[in-house]
């Protein structure tokens, strides 16, 4: 149950974004730009780093929305369950794997991310901008994942939910919808 008032039709972060859409706001933007925006890195790539961060942080919510995602995005399921068991072992390239490895060390702190990473994302070919972008979307879902964690927001259980936020997310990226989400009220979650 969470800790605060939150719309009971929107479970997770939505809930929470809307409860102040003007702090919600920024974030939101913040969020569009570094997952839906240009990029070298595909946008199946950048969910592989939320679902990284998400799962290391065992935020459930987040770890199974972006999941989700990433797996709509890649069209398969395989390469987002590979990463959370061994990153080393995942199916894709040496640089996804070395992004991803920074990323799980932002997730524990800024501090952890060492010069011999960034030395081997270099290596493998990423750039500047895609390090960058790696750190700061890690950070960011640091700060998703302890926003919706800290105010116990509720997660639910029914994989069928996390399929059409995917859709969403997906289809619509991260800013509100402008019809806002009343519409989700019929709709029952586990």
């Amino acid at each position: 149950m969470p800790y605060i008032s939150v719309e009971e039709h929107l479970p997770g972060i939505t809930g929470l974004l809307e409860y102040r859409k003007d702090s919600a706001q920024p974030i939101r933007e913040l969020t569009q730009l570094l997952l839906r925006g240009p990029s070298t890195l595909t946008e199946g790539e950048r969910e592989l780093i939320a679902t990284i961060v998400s799962h290391n942080n065992e935020c459930r919510f987040c770890t199974t929305a972006h999941t989700a995602a990433a797996d709509l995005l890649l069209g398969e399921s395989d390469t987002a369950a590979k990463i959370k068991q061994d990153i080393e072992s995942a199916p894709v390239s040496e640089k996804m794997k070395a992004l991803l490895t920074i990323a799980r060390q932002v997730q524990q702190s800024g501090k952890h991310v060492t010069e011999a990473s960034i030395q081997r994302a270099k290596q493998a070919g990423a750039t500047d901008m895609e390090i960058h972008d790696t750190v700061l979307i890690a950070a960011l879902f640091c700060l998703y994942n302890r926003y919706v964690d800290g105010l116990s927001t509720v997660a639910p259980q029914d994989p069928a939910f996390y399929k059409g936020l995917a859709d969403r997310i997906v289809n619509h990226g991260y800013t509100r919808l402008p019809q806002g989400y009343d519409h989700l009220k019929k709709k029952t979650h586990s």
